[in-house]
């Protein structure tokens, strides 16, 4: 199987950088000055091990690929950018006939959920992806993953349920690659948990670092706490905590790394980058939605969404909101 990464960055970096070390057929698919990076210099991957340059293929968009049957699309773009990507891969001509959204699996290997929902509309073979990848990228053409003894944990499986044998396969060829790759029959379950962790995302990409015991670690305890009466209001199914932290344990774990830069969550990031937009319509617009449909009030998330958005917009830096200011708002009046 061939693998062709859409949105080369911290996760599909991670993800097409290891797979080309271990011997696998693939394409990054990157724009701008990241995609001019690559190709001009190679993808500068560093992990525990080192930093190296890794010449993988680079393509600006599908009109540069000619689509084979045994090509896998890993999308691994924000969820903004999802409807646009897709739109632009799902039409195009595979060798043999057919088109890609009729033959070709589609892997979303993304946070939050709304993107199997949106690829399903275009292409018969989605997966699902629940992603726990601590990675980084804050510069045009480098991607760091720091930990160990895995680079991350991919657990998969078909959307919006069940498991087969293309799963497995591209399951192995995860588990040759430096990643734990589960299959699961219910790998929605596991992205619901996840995204009540993502919630995180968005309280430090405001207001910094979290931690027990300070005005952000009680806005995200807040959060989290509003997104799970959220979710059980909805009839929404999710992992618990402990089975996240059984994904992880002995797996995915903090490891050095040369010239490490600092870097938070993906969220804080795109604020770091200066992206222009962020993935909260996607992280507490989803539960500002579901609060909406099934009658459950939603001022954090209301209150999180509106500050994270407006700070991208306007350009502010990551950890510049503070979270003793954020915490009356929560109970101002409507």
């Amino acid at each position: 199987m061939r693998y062709i990464v859409v949105g080369a960055g911290a996760v599909g970096g991670s993800i097409g950088g290891r797979l080309h070390e271990s011997g696998r057929d693939v394409v990054l698919v990157a724009r701008g000055a990241h995609g001019a990076a690559l190709r001009a210099d190679g993808l500068r991957f560093t992990t525990p091990e080192g930093t190296r340059c890794l010449r993988v293929p680079v393509a600006d968009g599908p009109e540069d690929v000619e689509l084979r049957p045994d090509d896998v699309l890993v999308l691994a773009v924000k969820t903004q950018h999802t409807a646009a990507a897709l739109a632009r891969w799902a039409g195009r001509p595979v060798a043999g006939g057919g088109t890609a959204g009729e033959s070709l699996p589609l892997v979303c290997a993304q946070n939050g959920v709304e993107n199997e929902r949106l690829a399903l509309r275009l292409f018969r073979r989605v997966y699902g992806v629940c992603v726990v990848l601590p990675s980084s990228f804050l510069r045009p053409g480098s991607v760091t993953a720091a930990c160990g003894p895995y680079t991350g944990v991919l657990l998969l499986g078909r959307y919006p349920s069940g498991a087969d044998d293309t799963a497995h396969r591209i399951a192995a060829d995860l588990e040759e690659s430096v990643f734990r790759a589960p299959v699961v029959a219910d790998v929605m379950r596991f992205k619901y948990a996840k995204l009540l962790g993502n919630l995180t995302q968005t309280v430090e990409a405001l207001c910094g670092p979290v931690a027990a015991g300070t005005p952000a670690g009680e806005l995200a305890e807040r959060v989290r706490a509003e997104g799970t009466a959220v979710l059980k209001a909805a009839g929404i199914d999710f992992a618990d905590a402990a089975e996240l932290a059984a994904l992880r344990k002995g797996a995915v774990e903090p490891r050095p790394v040369p010239d490490e830069e600092r870097a938070l969550g993906s969220t804080w990031q795109s604020l770091a980058r200066g992206a222009g937009s962020i993935e909260a319509d996607y992280l507490n617009g989803e539960f500002v939605l579901l609060g909406r449909t099934h009658g459950v009030p939603t001022p954090v998330n209301e209150t999180l969404l509106r500050l994270a958005n407006a700070s991208a917009a306007q350009g502010r830096p990551p950890g510049t909101t503070s979270a003793a200011e954020v915490l009356p708002l929560l109970d101002a009046p409507v």
